[in-house]
């Protein structure tokens, strides 16, 4: 079976593949590391957000902030949970796919190659479903050690603590937007589907989305604003 499809893929399948993957963990390996990222740039914010915690009565603000957050990771873990069952009942009748892309002009393939182009869209989803799930546990342990932070800003613990919240917070953001990159990244995969070049064009508009929005979106101009 691996033979045979490493024989239905064209070169130009496999350098589509290749150039996907390295957009995927090229654009996530820039803006983790730069710290001129929005990503970055709202990590500052998080630590200012559980440093102003301390000394806040009450506390409901806080954690209606958090309780949105966590909303919106359980919202999109299930939007992309949805989404891979879709994607594999796709898989199952491969060939009504074949039927369909030959009528808009695109050549038939092997159901063997259909399957395993939707099954690269499946386990990019997959992933985001794993990041999101994670995102959600890291803001609930974030909830639990904000609910220790005590009050008084000259307590020893209170610094240290609304520290961890701070890291835990942060990862928890991070998680978070890998996720949202890997949605991003299955549209491109998806593209695959009417042929290596579009899936070549896809991963250069969701690199450049992703990328932008990063690097030269107002929001970012905003957060460079002090």
């Amino acid at each position: 079976m691996t033979l045979s499809l490493l024989t239905d893929l064209a070169p130009a399948d496999l350098a589509a593949l290749a150039a996907l993957l390295v957009a995927w963990f090229g654009c996530g390996w820039l803006i983790e590391r730069s710290d001129r990222s929005v990503t970055q740039l709202m990590s500052r914010y998080r630590r200012d957000w559980m440093v102003e915690m301390i000394t806040r009565q009450p506390r409901i603000f806080d954690a209606a902030i958090l309780g949105s957050l966590r909303q919106g990771t359980t919202f999109l873990a299930s939007g992309a949970m949805i989404a891979v069952g879709g994607v594999l009942a796709l898989a199952g009748n491969a060939e009504r796919l074949d039927s369909i892309v030959m009528d808009v002009g695109v050549v038939g393939q092997p159901v063997l190659l259909w399957q395993a182009k939707l099954t690269l869209v499946a386990l990019i989803l997959v992933h985001a479903v794993f990041k999101f799930v994670w995102s959600n546990r890291l803001f609930g342990y974030c909830a639990v050690v904000m609910a220790s932070v005590p009050n008084d800003v000259d307590h020893p613990e209170a610094r240290p603590r609304a520290d961890q919240a701070a890291e835990l917070n942060i990862r928890a953001a991070l998680n978070f937007n890998r996720g949202l990159r890997s949605i991003y990244f299955a549209f491109a995969a998806l593209a695959w589907v009417a042929g290596p070049w579009a899936l070549m064009i896809g991963t250069a508009a969701i690199c450049w989305t992703v990328l932008s929005r990063e690097f030269a979106s107002t929001s970012r101009v905003v957060l460079m604003e002090d």
